[in-house]
């Protein structure tokens, strides 16, 4: 029996801690179930996060409808991380990405200490890595032995011929 690369073990190990996390913290901001305070908490933040960029108002995006689209893109793409296989965990990773670097956004704007928005770092962080180990097969080339071989050879058979 073949044995997972670390580099699977650890995208598999990866995708699904983060998947898990996200579709908790996309549950938090969409109901109070899993935790009224937090739920709570995340009403009073997305209420600032609106009111420092009056353009969504403009648009028609109330920090109810920010809430409920950010919290429901963590959702979905917390599930494709955990459960769906192949290509759209990428995507899913992508995603993500976006929205962490938003959130950070909407941190700085509204001037939250580091401690507020440190595990969007961090996140943000691990979805890099995520997708940074992911995509490195894709792009590494594959070795051609075949090629080596016959480098190998020739300098064989240089030397055969000057002795």
């Amino acid at each position: 029996m073949k044995m997972a690369s670390p580099r699977t073990i650890t995208i598999v190990a990866l995708s699904f801690a983060l998947g898990l996390f996200f579709v908790f913290m996309g549950t938090i901001k969409l109901t109070p179930r899993l935790s009224k305070d937090a739920y709570s908490e995340m009403k009073r933040a997305y209420k600032s996060y609106a009111k420092a960029l009056p353009g969504l108002k403009k648009i028609g995006i109330s920090s109810v409808l920010l809430r409920k689209i950010i919290g429901s893109l963590e959702v979905g793409c917390g599930m494709v991380l955990t459960l769906v296989p192949g290509k759209p965990k990428d995507v899913a990773n992508f995603l993500l990405l976006l929205v962490m670097l938003a959130v950070l956004f909407f941190h700085q704007l509204v001037g939250d200490p580091l401690k507020r928005y440190a595990h969007a770092l961090v996140f943000g962080i691990l979805l890099t890595c995520r997708l940074l180990i992911a995509r490195q097969s894709d792009e590494r080339p594959e070795r051609d032995e075949s090629r080596e071989e016959p480098h190998i050879n020739e300098q064989e058979k240089n030397k055969v011929k000057q002795s």
